[in-house]
């Protein structure tokens, strides 16, 4: 079965802000001198809404933060100041549904090193990306890529490692989706942009270390806590191919099964019984957010 992956549309030009000012996404610009440019130097974080109201915001914003500081990147605003210029960006846009990018660049340089001015700050309001339904019934194609990120941690602006491995990868098979690092020691971490769990039986299982601690996957642990036993450890490529589901994490994409990791089928080729549970209990906390967004 072929995957189709998801399809750009065509879509009204978004309000962004940009260094105190709103503008159209097209008219945005950062200096051709900044860090980000000259050397890919630079922080982000993204999240979406539900009902309209940005989730879990308080902490992508304790996230990028903890990015901040793990490469000496200083914030151009407090706290405070950038929940209300994140809040005021999406009041601009007109989106039923919202993902929302938080960028914070290395400003300009004079050297082509040193930075020389003040950190720049890009906050993007796109509607929400929408997958198709049979990767949630079905499940999606992944494959392994030896390859580690600098500072984990840290949700940075270089990922050009994903780039290379997404279009080596889908080289061979178009139809994979994410791509999951394997580091040096033979353990899996997480994928290119999405944190990965594993069950064996009835046990959750997920890496707890050199990981970009994701947000839905901190909703996912509680979620999972009164349902299933809970190991968070070191998972290596034979065994997560053992596994007998799998499924992967991320803010727009929620909770999709894995129904094959490189050319192993995993369980019976479609989500489990395990997984679709999860499924459900977070789409039950989803309807409930979009009924009573206040409640978040």
């Amino acid at each position: 079965m072929k995957t189709k992956q998801k399809k750009k549309t065509n879509t009204p030009d978004s309000i962004c802000y940009i260094d105190g000012e709103f503008k159209s996404l097209s008219e945005a610009k950062i200096s051709a001198t900044d860090l980000a440019i000259m050397r890919g130097y630079g922080i982000f974080d993204s999240l979406r809404t539900y009902g309209g109201k940005p989730f879990r915001l308080e902490d992508h914003l304790v996230r990028l933060e903890r990015s901040a500081e793990l490469v000496g990147l200083p914030l151009p605003h407090s706290r405070d100041k950038l929940r209300r210029i994140i809040r005021d960006t999406l009041n601009k846009n007109t989106y039923e549904e919202s993902g929302i990018r938080i960028i914070v660049t290395g400003g300009d340089t004079d050297d082509f090193f040193t930075p020389s001015g003040k950190p720049s700050l890009l906050v993007i309001v796109m509607p929400l990306p929408h997958y198709p339904e049979s990767f949630y019934h079905e499940g999606v194609k992944i494959a392994t890529a030896k390859m580690e990120r600098f500072i984990p941690e840290a949700k940075t602006t270089n990922y050009t490692f994903g780039e290379v491995a997404m279009k080596k990868a889908r080289s061979v098979d178009p139809d994979i989706f994410e791509v999951l690092c394997v580091d040096r020691q033979g353990r899996v971490t997480e994928c290119i942009a999405s944190n990965v769990f594993a069950f064996f039986g009835n046990t959750l299982t997920t890496l707890g270390s050199d990981i970009l601690y994701g947000i839905t996957r901190q909703v996912v642990l509680e979620l999972a806590d009164p349902l299933s036993p809970i190991e968070i450890r070191d998972i290596y490529t034979d065994e997560i191919k053992a596994a007998h589901e799998i499924f992967i994490t991320g803010s727009s994409k929620e909770i999709v099964p894995v129904r094959a990791v490189d050319d192993v089928i995993i369980g019976n080729g479609a989500c489990g019984p395990q997984t679709k549970k999860l499924m459900d209990a977070f789409r039950q906390m989803r309807d409930a957010l979009i009924q009573n967004p206040n409640s978040d």
